[in-house]
């Protein structure tokens, strides 16, 4: 009897050594004569315990982690296949405590599956929301959308039916959806986790993006640096091809879409979405001004619709179940579920998928285990590079958009990167500037300048000369880039500077800033 392995190839486990694990057991299944299929699934996001071998067994899914090349040996001869115990067994599978507390609908799927079956994708009720989708209206589907209370995933938290109609009513005979998979932002990972381990759940939404629009073309924009997520992308829309989920008639519909991976350049301002469709036409990646919208003129000048990758991935489950269904989840005017990826100095960094409304403590704390150095958690910064630091006074602040901008921070990507007491706030200051510096795309003098003159205003604080003056002159350029700068980049990069001098103001006293290394 044939027995199935599941070694992820997502690239954070094979950073982590999955490809070695995968071909080790091969090797020694064959050796001792054992009849195995290894399966090259997703990660299930608890990245602490990667490379995670999963064996399937009469008593389900058995999880073993972390493995080891050297743990092998010793697995086969504690009879792994058949659930045996190990010092690296860690039970079923979904009763991992981290897996087990979540409430997984966007990534329900993701390592579970084979990425690549479209038949595994069905069985675990894949393109159930688009087989609904296919009987509705254009209208009734942006209504559910709208109804869900689902909001832009990438950053900016704006609702993604308002984006949809609009499109939707937009004249024009060409329309698109345009996946913004360029993530950029510092600790996050989700949007690579789910093209890598469930790509299908995409696909899924951009075309049921385009029934809701009118699109008929869809194009998936991602970085360089993303290799696997572009291969595994690429071979899934090559599957869904084969099997009519994509091309002339969907699924045997009347209805067209296709779509295809464009690959950027690497620029960080290219997630702005403006950007984003310039580099797509082949031009330089810099920020447009608005009007027009992107929804009226984007790219080609067409009605086009810019969505994050998990704003899209969680349209096929509110089709499924129903627009009530996902906004029982969340608080506030923050619906659904949220993928809180988190990194940085913790214990336990992963993807953790829940619905809005868990303090940021919480989170910290209890979901990621604290730091994993052992030292008191200094700060944590929500929203990658552009967010703001949040001191452990802050703590009780609850996971919902409205509340993080009550508190001058913003939940962006939900990426959530911890600090222990050994991080110099002042020299994070820094580094927030300098990072605007460097990435700026040059078109606004907010960004472009005010972010060099931030640099050195903070050398000058470091130094010593006149600290109370160039604070207050530091807090004045802030303003003017908050509100002056075309886009987020320059816009947002006073919330970290700001949140760490404001917070942690014994870290801006004049002392010498270790950056000659970096």
């Amino acid at each position: 009897m044939t027995v199935k392995i599941y070694i992820p190839l997502d690239s954070g486990s094979v950073a982590l050594g999955a490809d070695d694990v995968a071909k080790a057991i091969a090797a020694e299944a064959i050796k001792r004569g054992e009849d195995v299929q290894i399966v090259r699934n997703g990660s299930f996001g608890m990245y602490w315990l990667e490379p995670m071998v999963e064996v399937e067994t009469s008593r389900g899914r058995l999880a073993y982690g972390p493995v080891a090349v050297e743990d092998v040996d010793s697995l086969f001869d504690a009879g792994f296949l058949g659930g045996g115990e190990h010092k690296r067994f860690l039970g079923h599978t979904q009763d991992i405590p981290f897996l087990k507390a979540q409430t997984r609908l966007t990534f329900q799927r993701c390592g579970i599956i084979d990425p690549v079956s479209l038949d595994d994708y069905r069985a675990n009720d894949g393109l159930k929301g688009l087989e609904n989708a296919l009987r509705m209206t254009s209208e009734d589907i942006v209504k559910a959308v709208t109804d869900s209370g689902l909001r832009g995933r990438g950053g900016a938290g704006f609702p993604t039916g308002i984006k949809w109609n609009t499109v939707r009513q937009a004249p024009g005979d060409q329309k698109y959806i345009v996946c913004n998979a360029d993530e950029g932002d510092s600790g996050t990972f989700a949007d690579r986790m789910i093209m890598e381990g469930e790509p299908f759940v995409l696909i899924e939404g951009m075309i049921i993006a385009g029934l809701a629009t009118g699109a008929t073309k869809g194009y998936v924009y991602t970085r360089s640096e993303y290799p696997d997520a572009i291969r595994i992308m690429n071979e899934a829309i090559e599957v869904a091809r084969a099997n009519k989920l994509l091309g002339p008639k969907v699924l045997g519909s009347d209805y067209a879409f296709d779509m295809e991976v464009r690959m950027g350049a690497g620029a960080y301002v290219c997630g702005e979405e403006t950007s984003l469709l310039n580099s797509m036409e082949g031009k330089r990646g810099v920020v447009r001004a608005k009007p027009p919208l992107p929804a009226l003129e984007g790219f080609m000048g067409r009605p086009t619709v810019v969505n994050n990758v998990i704003s899209l991935c969680s349209v096929p489950v509110i089709l499924e179940k129903g627009a009530e269904y996902y906004r029982d989840f969340g608080m506030g005017r923050s619906r659904g579920t949220i993928p809180i990826q988190i990194a940085g100095n913790v214990k336990h960094g992963g993807l953790y998928e829940t619905a809005f409304g868990l303090t940021l403590g919480e989170i910290v704390d209890q979901i990621g285990g604290g730091t994993a150095s052992g030292r008191p958690v200094k700060a944590v910064q929500v929203g990658g590079p552009l967010g703001a630091y949040f001191p452990q006074e802050l703590f009780d602040t609850p996971f919902d958009y409205e509340a993080f901008a009550k508190a001058d921070g913003l939940i962006g990507h939900a990426g959530v990167v911890v600090f222990d007491d050994s991080v110099d706030m002042m020299k994070q200051a820094r580094f927030a500037m300098e990072f605007c510096a460097i990435e700026s795309c040059g078109k606004c003098t907010p960004c472009r300048i005010g972010s060099t003159r931030g640099t050195e205003v903070v050398d000058k604080i470091a130094r010593g000369e006149d600290p109370e003056m160039q604070k207050e002159l530091l807090a004045d350029l802030c303003e003017t880039m908050k509100f002056g700068s075309l886009c987020a980049l320059g816009g947002f990069t006073p919330y970290p500077v700001m949140s760490a001098l404001t917070h942690f103001p014994d870290d801006f006293k004049p002392h010498a800033l270790d950056i000659a290394a970096e």
